[in-house]
């Protein structure tokens, strides 16, 4: 079963990807944060830092677009092949509303027939590089499903992501495990599941209750335990020396990004959401450096909880259940 990293948008990016395959490795396949194509038929030059052949060069990663209209959809997919990728992922999960505003993500979920026409189209003839899909189970109620599910057994998707959620979950409460199971025998691709996966256990509790599955895709486990890939493979778990120095290469290799250190210690922050639930105590030193703006104090801050706090055996995550 391949075990994949989400593409979580402003956290998974290039950097991260880089740094983690570096670090800790273990990732089958790295999906690309979303990449919306625009009218002109070539990726910006932001966009193509994210799509570099080269910057990505090692890793085995997945695109995903966000689209909702074709022609945008066939010249980006196109030109991800002439770069020589051999799939691309279309975005039918963001929650977000300024996603779903404009029809595209989970948005796109709530037309069925609309979502049929885009997949005529989009495989009306054949293409130099296979097409998988993210989705949730619908956007109000996980009944809709069963609309989408003939949908997408009627076109060649290569794989089918599935996060046991629909959109008014957003992320929270438990991932509709039972609906996705009940799905399975109704999908003739090859399907994987996504969905509150946090812990190697769950990950060979799941290899073993349902070999089927193509794979798991892993998100915010991924960020709070970079090594839970390594683990799942047999590897050794994260050591504090570890992602202190995973912590460090990232900043400063955001630092170069952005030019600013300021900005960095700020994009910093949202990892340490995560990574926190890998220390034991040091609830005070979190929240003051969550809520610092210095960067001398964030600099003190990090060394004093990479040397003082020690590492969990297994994280207990804030925003999940703890262990």
């Amino acid at each position: 079963m391949l075990l994949t990293l989400a593409p979580m948008e402003s956290l998974t990016g290039i950097v991260f990807r880089r740094r983690h395959h570096e670090f800790f490795g273990g990732v089958d396949r790295y999906y690309t944060p979303f990449v919306t194509p625009t009218v002109e038929p070539e990726f910006t030059e932001r966009q193509m830092r994210e799509l570099s052949p080269e910057a990505n060069r090692g890793m085995n990663v997945v695109p995903q677009l966000m689209a909702k209209d074709a022609d945008r959809f066939l010249w980006a997919a196109k030109r991800l092949a002439e770069l020589g990728y051999s799939e691309v992922n279309l975005n039918l999960g963001c929650p977000m509303g300024t996603v779903t505003g404009k029809g595209k993500g989970c948005g796109f979920l709530r037309h069925p027939d609309e979502l049929r026409e885009f997949f005529e189209s989009v495989f009306a003839e054949p293409l130099p590089i296979a097409v998988s899909v993210k989705t949730r189970l619908g956007w109000n109620t996980e009944e809709e499903f069963d609309d989408l599910i003939r949908v997408y057994a009627d076109f060649p998707i290569s794989e089918l992501v599935i996060h046991a959620r629909v959109r008014n979950d957003f992320y929270k409460g438990d991932p509709r495990t039972e609906c996705f199971l009940r799905a399975l025998p109704k999908l003739p691709m090859p399907v994987g599941f996504n969905g509150d996966i946090h812990l190697v256990s769950q990950i060979s509790e799941w290899e073993k209750t349902h070999p089927e599955l193509q794979s798991l895709m892993i998100g915010r486990a991924s960020v709070a335990n970079p090594a839970i890939f390594r683990e799942a493979r047999g590897g050794a778990p994260a050591s504090g020396e570890e992602l202190a120095a995973f912590h460090d290469a990232l900043m400063a290799d955001y630092a170069a990004a952005f030019g600013s250190i300021g900005n960095t210690v700020g994009h910093m922050k949202q990892y340490w959401f995560y990574m926190k639930n890998m220390f034991e105590g040091g609830e005070k030193l979190f929240k003051q450096l969550l809520k610092t703006k210095n960067v001398s104090d964030y600099e003190s801050l990090v060394q004093e909880i990479a040397t003082t706090l020690p590492i969990r055996t297994e994280p207990a995550y804030g925003w999940w259940k703890p262990v």
